[in-house]
């Protein structure tokens, strides 16, 4: 019997596997489509869009994706307000208020925007988010991002915060069909800015920040 060759296993299986996960752990293009027509016959009190970091002074395509797809879901009366979440978590600008900034910047209505600040990991944007959107007695409830970020929160979403809290991840045929508005340049990220910021990295190692990750550090308080 042939012995295995560990370096030739690991160099095709733990590829391998790590191509299985990380589908394993997306949502589908039909499951996509089939959340948004559930969806659509409904009309949410908010969506939750969790932050991406501002990049090189300007936003990255994930930013884009979630700031125009939560556009789509306002347009089409799916969402009756937005919130966006997300601290300075890497980089000196606080994600929700660069969010904020460009959302209005396409035309979405500034009173039906609202930014959520503290998180500074997934499983915090939905965690704060929520407590916040029940502070301002809103009622029902979803979480509009990426299908790989959508997927990964959906169990703790459902068993931590509330299964109640409904999930359209974006569907990228939709997406693809909306109009990009043309950003004008020099828009204003000064009220976004952290002075004397501290990335997240400098502050957590890696084991508290694969804690904070998972929502370790999470319901020392009530959600009520």
């Amino acid at each position: 019997m042939k012995s295995v060759n560990f370096k030739t296993f690991n160099l095709f299986f733990l590829p391998a596997c790590l191509i299985f996960f990380l589908h394993s752990c997306s949502f589908t293009k039909h499951g996509c489509k089939k959340l948004l027509n559930e969806a659509s016959s409904k009309s949410y009190d908010l969506i939750i869009v969790p932050g991406v970091p501002l990049e090189n002074g300007k936003w990255s395509k994930t930013m884009k994706a979630r700031i125009y797809w939560s556009k789509f879901l306002f347009e089409k009366g799916i969402a009756k307000n937005i919130m966006y979440s997300g601290s300075a978590v890497y980089s000196p600008y606080i994600e929700a208020e660069i969010m904020a900034i460009y959302a209005e910047a396409i035309g979405i209505s500034k009173q039906n925007i609202y930014t959520e600040t503290k998180a500074e990991h997934s499983t915090e944007n939905i965690y704060y988010s929520y407590k916040l959107a029940k502070k301002l007695n809103f009622g029902t409830i979803a979480i509009a991002s990426d299908p790989f970020q959508t997927k990964m929160l959906r169990k703790f979403t459902r068993k931590r915060i509330d299964a109640g809290i409904d999930l359209i991840p974006i569907v990228y045929d939709s997406l693809r069909a909306m109009p990009m508005d043309t950003i004008a340049p020099g828009l204003d990220f000064q009220k976004a800015f952290v002075k004397d910021f501290i990335s997240l990295p400098e502050r957590e190692n890696f084991m508290q920040r694969l804690r904070g990750t998972w929502g370790g550090d999470l319901f020392s308080d009530s959600l009520k």
